[in-house]
Protein backbone atom coordinates (compact mmCIF):
# COMPACT_ATOMS: atom_id res chain seq x y z
CA UNK A 1 0.00 0.00 0.00
CA UNK A 2 1.25 3.47 -0.80
CA UNK A 3 1.47 6.25 1.77
CA UNK A 4 -0.99 9.09 1.30
CA UNK A 5 0.88 11.03 4.01
CA UNK A 6 4.64 10.87 4.55
CA UNK A 7 6.19 12.91 7.38
CA UNK A 8 9.96 12.99 7.76
CA UNK A 9 11.49 14.70 10.81
CA UNK A 10 8.79 17.39 11.08
CA UNK A 11 9.69 20.12 13.56
CA UNK A 12 7.68 23.16 14.55
CA UNK A 13 9.01 26.03 16.63
CA UNK A 14 7.29 29.17 17.85
CA UNK A 15 9.18 32.28 18.82
CA UNK A 16 8.38 34.53 21.79
CA UNK A 17 10.88 37.35 21.52
CA UNK A 18 14.24 35.58 21.66
CA UNK A 19 12.78 32.48 23.26
CA UNK A 20 12.30 29.42 21.04
CA UNK A 21 9.45 27.09 21.95
CA UNK A 22 9.85 23.66 20.36
CA UNK A 23 6.36 22.18 19.91
CA UNK A 24 7.14 19.32 17.50
CA UNK A 25 10.62 17.83 17.89
CA UNK A 26 10.99 15.52 14.90
CA UNK A 27 7.85 13.64 13.91
CA UNK A 28 8.20 10.89 11.29
CA UNK A 29 5.48 8.50 10.16
CA UNK A 30 3.49 7.36 7.14
CA UNK A 31 -0.27 7.07 6.87
CA UNK A 32 -1.40 4.64 4.17
CA UNK A 33 -4.37 5.15 1.87
CA UNK A 34 -7.61 4.16 3.61
CA UNK A 35 -6.05 3.94 7.07
CA UNK A 36 -8.08 5.03 10.10
CA UNK A 37 -5.75 6.74 12.57
CA UNK A 38 -6.39 8.37 15.94
CA UNK A 39 -3.94 11.00 17.23
CA UNK A 40 -3.89 11.18 21.01
CA UNK A 41 -1.91 13.01 23.64
CA UNK A 42 -2.32 15.27 26.64
CA UNK A 43 -2.77 19.02 26.35
CA UNK A 44 0.52 20.54 25.19
CA UNK A 45 1.73 17.30 23.55
CA UNK A 46 1.74 18.92 20.08
CA UNK A 47 -1.25 17.06 18.63
CA UNK A 48 -3.13 20.24 17.62
CA UNK A 49 0.00 21.63 15.96
CA UNK A 50 0.52 18.32 14.14
CA UNK A 51 -3.15 18.34 13.10
CA UNK A 52 -2.74 21.86 11.64
CA UNK A 53 0.33 20.76 9.67
CA UNK A 54 -1.39 17.59 8.41
CA UNK A 55 -4.36 19.73 7.36
CA UNK A 56 -2.12 22.24 5.51
CA UNK A 57 -3.35 25.00 7.86
CA UNK A 58 0.24 25.54 8.98
CA UNK A 59 3.72 24.71 7.66
CA UNK A 60 6.55 23.03 9.58
CA UNK A 61 9.69 24.89 10.64
CA UNK A 62 11.71 22.05 9.10
CA UNK A 63 11.24 18.54 7.78
CA UNK A 64 9.37 17.10 4.80
CA UNK A 65 5.63 16.54 4.37
CA UNK A 66 4.52 14.68 1.23
CA UNK A 67 0.73 14.65 0.81
CA UNK A 68 -0.60 12.41 -1.96
CA UNK A 69 2.61 12.87 -3.95
CA UNK A 70 2.95 16.64 -3.39
CA UNK A 71 5.66 18.14 -1.21
CA UNK A 72 3.60 20.60 0.84
CA UNK A 73 6.26 21.38 3.47
CA UNK A 74 7.32 24.66 1.90
CA UNK A 75 4.37 25.58 -0.33
CA UNK A 76 3.12 29.16 -0.54
CA UNK A 77 -0.20 29.88 1.22
CA UNK A 78 -2.21 30.05 -2.03
CA UNK A 79 -0.93 26.68 -3.21
CA UNK A 80 -1.54 25.19 0.23
CA UNK A 81 -5.14 26.44 0.13
CA UNK A 82 -5.64 24.67 -3.23
CA UNK A 83 -4.25 21.38 -1.91
CA UNK A 84 -6.33 21.73 1.25
CA UNK A 85 -9.57 22.28 -0.69
CA UNK A 86 -8.95 19.31 -3.00
CA UNK A 87 -7.43 16.75 -0.65
CA UNK A 88 -8.84 17.34 2.83
CA UNK A 89 -12.27 17.49 4.43
CA UNK A 90 -12.34 19.01 7.92
CA UNK A 91 -14.68 18.21 10.79
CA UNK A 92 -14.37 20.36 13.93
CA UNK A 93 -15.65 20.09 17.49
CA UNK A 94 -17.64 23.34 17.13
CA UNK A 95 -19.36 22.30 13.84
CA UNK A 96 -18.52 25.75 12.31
CA UNK A 97 -21.82 25.96 10.43
CA UNK A 98 -23.21 29.28 9.19
CA UNK A 99 -26.40 29.95 11.18
CA UNK A 100 -28.38 31.63 8.39
CA UNK A 101 -27.85 28.84 5.87
CA UNK A 102 -29.82 25.60 5.62
CA UNK A 103 -28.13 22.24 6.06
CA UNK A 104 -27.90 21.79 2.27
CA UNK A 105 -26.45 25.31 1.78
CA UNK A 106 -23.86 24.73 4.52
CA UNK A 107 -22.83 21.43 2.91
CA UNK A 108 -22.59 23.05 -0.53
CA UNK A 109 -20.29 25.89 0.62
CA UNK A 110 -16.96 24.26 -0.40
CA UNK A 111 -18.42 23.79 -3.90
CA UNK A 112 -19.14 27.55 -4.11
CA UNK A 113 -15.40 28.17 -3.67
CA UNK A 114 -14.68 25.48 -6.26
CA UNK A 115 -16.89 27.31 -8.79
CA UNK A 116 -19.49 24.54 -9.18
CA UNK A 117 -22.86 25.79 -10.58
CA UNK A 118 -25.71 26.08 -8.06
CA UNK A 119 -27.88 23.24 -9.40
CA UNK A 120 -24.98 20.77 -9.25
CA UNK A 121 -23.96 22.07 -5.83
CA UNK A 122 -27.38 21.38 -4.35
CA UNK A 123 -27.65 17.96 -6.00
CA UNK A 124 -24.28 16.97 -4.58
CA UNK A 125 -25.15 18.41 -1.13
CA UNK A 126 -28.37 16.35 -0.99
CA UNK A 127 -26.51 13.23 -2.10
CA UNK A 128 -23.93 13.65 0.68
CA UNK A 129 -26.58 14.50 3.30
CA UNK A 130 -28.28 11.20 2.50
CA UNK A 131 -24.94 9.43 3.16
CA UNK A 132 -25.09 10.74 6.76
CA UNK A 133 -28.83 9.94 7.05
CA UNK A 134 -29.92 13.57 7.05
CA UNK A 135 -31.61 14.13 3.68
CA UNK A 136 -34.91 14.88 5.47
CA UNK A 137 -33.28 17.82 7.29
CA UNK A 138 -31.79 19.52 4.22
CA UNK A 139 -33.93 22.69 4.61
CA UNK A 140 -33.38 23.07 8.36
CA UNK A 141 -31.02 25.67 9.81
CA UNK A 142 -28.50 24.84 12.54
CA UNK A 143 -30.69 26.21 15.37
CA UNK A 144 -33.50 23.86 14.26
CA UNK A 145 -31.34 20.76 14.71
CA UNK A 146 -29.66 18.88 17.56
CA UNK A 147 -25.90 18.87 18.16
CA UNK A 148 -25.61 15.41 16.64
CA UNK A 149 -27.52 16.48 13.53
CA UNK A 150 -25.33 19.57 13.15
CA UNK A 151 -22.21 17.43 13.39
CA UNK A 152 -23.60 15.18 10.64
CA UNK A 153 -24.12 18.30 8.49
CA UNK A 154 -20.48 19.21 9.19
CA UNK A 155 -19.37 15.71 8.18
CA UNK A 156 -21.39 15.95 4.96
CA UNK A 157 -19.73 19.31 4.22
CA UNK A 158 -16.32 17.65 4.73
CA UNK A 159 -17.26 14.94 2.22
CA UNK A 160 -18.77 17.13 -0.49
CA UNK A 161 -15.51 17.78 -2.37
CA UNK A 162 -14.68 14.04 -2.49
CA UNK A 163 -11.47 14.57 -0.52
CA UNK A 164 -8.96 11.76 -0.08
CA UNK A 165 -8.58 12.51 3.65
CA UNK A 166 -11.09 13.33 6.38
CA UNK A 167 -9.47 15.16 9.29
CA UNK A 168 -11.63 15.29 12.42
CA UNK A 169 -10.60 17.40 15.43
CA UNK A 170 -12.39 16.23 18.63
CA UNK A 171 -15.55 15.63 16.55
CA UNK A 172 -17.51 14.31 19.54
CA UNK A 173 -16.26 16.86 22.08
CA UNK A 174 -19.62 18.65 22.36
CA UNK A 175 -21.86 15.57 22.22
CA UNK A 176 -23.28 13.13 24.76
CA UNK A 177 -21.98 9.56 24.71
CA UNK A 178 -24.92 8.04 22.77
CA UNK A 179 -24.70 10.70 20.04
CA UNK A 180 -20.89 10.41 20.04
CA UNK A 181 -21.12 6.73 19.21
CA UNK A 182 -23.64 7.41 16.42
CA UNK A 183 -21.21 9.97 14.93
CA UNK A 184 -18.32 7.50 15.21
CA UNK A 185 -20.39 4.87 13.38
CA UNK A 186 -20.65 7.37 10.50
CA UNK A 187 -16.86 7.78 10.46
CA UNK A 188 -16.53 3.98 10.35
CA UNK A 189 -18.82 3.93 7.28
CA UNK A 190 -16.81 6.73 5.64
CA UNK A 191 -13.64 4.75 6.23
CA UNK A 192 -15.28 1.59 4.87
CA UNK A 193 -16.18 3.62 1.76
CA UNK A 194 -12.49 4.21 0.98
CA UNK A 195 -11.55 7.45 2.75
CA UNK A 196 -8.47 7.90 4.88
CA UNK A 197 -9.68 9.12 8.30
CA UNK A 198 -7.50 10.95 10.83
CA UNK A 199 -9.09 11.65 14.18
CA UNK A 200 -7.74 13.83 16.99
CA UNK A 201 -9.22 12.92 20.36
CA UNK A 202 -8.32 12.68 24.03
CA UNK A 203 -11.08 10.12 24.72
CA UNK A 204 -9.91 6.50 24.73
CA UNK A 205 -13.32 5.03 23.83
CA UNK A 206 -13.50 7.31 20.77
CA UNK A 207 -9.91 6.50 19.72
CA UNK A 208 -10.76 2.80 19.84
CA UNK A 209 -12.95 3.20 16.74
CA UNK A 210 -9.71 3.81 14.81
CA UNK A 211 -7.47 0.99 13.56
CA UNK A 212 -4.23 2.66 14.63
CA UNK A 213 -3.46 4.93 17.58
CA UNK A 214 -0.52 7.36 17.51
CA UNK A 215 0.22 8.92 20.92
CA UNK A 216 2.20 12.14 21.24
CA UNK A 217 3.98 13.40 24.32
CA UNK A 218 6.14 16.53 24.61
CA UNK A 219 6.35 16.94 20.82
CA UNK A 220 7.51 13.42 19.97
CA UNK A 221 5.73 10.14 19.18
CA UNK A 222 5.42 8.13 22.39
CA UNK A 223 3.75 5.10 20.77
CA UNK A 224 2.28 4.04 17.42
CA UNK A 225 0.15 0.91 17.61
CA UNK A 226 -2.10 -0.78 15.05
CA UNK A 227 -5.26 -2.66 16.12
CA UNK A 228 -3.85 -6.08 15.28
CA UNK A 229 -0.93 -5.38 17.65
CA UNK A 230 -3.37 -4.32 20.36
CA UNK A 231 -5.29 -7.58 19.93
CA UNK A 232 -2.11 -9.67 20.29
CA UNK A 233 -1.23 -8.14 23.65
Amino acid sequence: MEAIIHLDNIKKNYYLGKQVIEVLKGISFDILKNEYVALMGPSGSGKSTLMNILGCLDTPTSGTYILNGHDVSSMADNDLADVRNKEIGFVFQQFNLLPRLTAAENVALPLVYAGVPRKQRMEKALEVLSRVNLADRSHHKPNEMSGGQNQRVAIARALVNDPSIILADEPTGNLDSKTSHEIMEIFSKIHAGGNTVILVTHEVDIAEFAHRIVRLKDGIIESDVRKEQLLVK
